[in-house]
């Protein structure tokens, strides 16, 4: 939530807030009447200590308590009429950690002390007394209710914080749901596929050894063992594929091409532009990408030669794959599973994707990533 929101340390925002509060102090004490006595400099100390008492606030919050009430009632007495706002920034501080029975007790031994202060000074009668000591808490309730508005914005912070942990936690159940997803498929499906499997193909291999005539039947179904292995293989991958482990990215690419050379196809990679930095799930889609592609190239294609174009631009990540296959403009295969799930990865990043065959022959896949909205 913390989006280039400037922040600045608590210790450091203490002093700023205790300088400040001093300072206003002292502007007012010089700004009032006070007598010509020698008590004067003892209230300037006194208005000042009490403001940079705050300082402390965060790591002994009783002690400033005392300190800040000690030093109100001391420049009341010296005759300064001044508002008692550092100590309501003492008392807001004693509350928020939970010194509730001290801070009350402190907040009726200054109320009672107060007026008491403002006798001894000598300026004032009785009357006079309660309501310079009423007034020194007036303005100093302003800065509770603003002490008020920044807990409440602590208080929002952390119902995010709390927000974000139940997104985690449901991100985590997902990604257990989807291991044991995995694990389900892998159980009950991988054995009896790897038996059709393997009996297809031992019944092709005595058929021919025999010099019989293989039936198109059997060879359908060794064909359709091969490719369901080859796709639970791919869909276990993919349901495994989670954030606990490092994932592929655009550094594994180069291994995905020479993959493809040992195949019998001969596969390229050019990489273009100032290269940079992408986030990881453009580098995990551009590796989805280039991976499906050469996959369908090796499976359908009949192709020689295919190669893979990155061109690393200043906002977009810019793929291309090309093959010199069977395809062409009036024969466009139809859309796989394999086509869709590259084109739902790519759309939910905000970027494009074109997969068609070229006017020259083969087949051209086009994808554009853009950076920046997708980090």
């Amino acid at each position: 939530m913390n989006k280039g929101r400037f922040r600045v340390r608590a210790g450091v925002r203490d002093w700023l807030i205790a300088i400040g509060v001093a300072g206003a102090l002292l502007v007012t004490g010089l700004s009032g009447h006070h007598p010509a006595t020698g008590l004067g400099p003892l209230g300037y100390v006194l208005l000042a200590v009490g403001g940079l008492a705050l300082a402390a606030g965060r790591r002994a919050p009783v002690a400033v308590l005392a300190v800040t009430g000690l030093c109100a009632v001391g420049y009341q007495a010296a005759g300064f009429d001044v508002a008692a706002v550092a100590f309501l920034f003492a008392v807001y501080a004693a509350m928020r950690v939970g010194h509730r029975i001290v801070t009350v007790a402190v907040s009726v031994a200054v109320l009672a002390a107060l007026p008491l202060a403002a006798l001894v000074s000598g300026l004032h009668d009785t009357g006079e007394a309660f309501a310079q000591a009423r007034g020194a808490l007036q303005i100093a309730w302003l800065i509770a209710a603003g002490a008020a508005g920044e807990a409440l914005r602590q208080a929002e912070q952390r119902a995010d914080e709390a927000e974000r942990t139940r997104e985690e936690t449901a991100r985590r159940r997902a990604d257990e749901e989807r291991l044991h997803i995995a694990r389900e498929l892998h159980d009950s499906l991988t054995h009896q596929i790897s038996v059709i499997k393997v009996q297809s193909e031992a019944a092709v291999h005595v058929a021919r050894k025999r010099g019989e005539e293989v039936p198109e039947a059997l060879l359908a179904i060794r064909e359709a063992g091969r490719e369901a292995s080859r796709e639970l293989r791919a869909t276990l991958e993919a349901l495994r594929d989670d954030d606990t482990t490092p994932p592929h990215g655009l550094d594994h690419v180069t291994e995905l091409v020479e993959r493809a050379g040992k195949s019998g196809l001969e596969a390229t990679l050019t990489i273009e532009g100032q290269r940079h930095d992408v986030p990881t799930a453009v580098g995990r889609t551009a590796y989805r990408v280039v991976q499906e592609s050469l996959t369908n190239i090796a499976r359908h294609a009949n192709a020689g030669t295919a190669s893979v174009h990155i061109d690393y631009r200043p906002d977009t990540l810019a793929i291309r794959i090309d093959d010199d296959g069977k395809a062409t403009p009036g024969s466009a295969p139809e859309p796989g599973i394999g086509l869709l799930g590259m084109r739902e990865r790519v759309t939910a990043l905000g970027g494009r994707l074109r997969a068609e065959p070229r006017n020259e022959g083969g087949f051209t896949v086009q994808a554009e990533l853009p950076v920046e909205r997708a980090s």
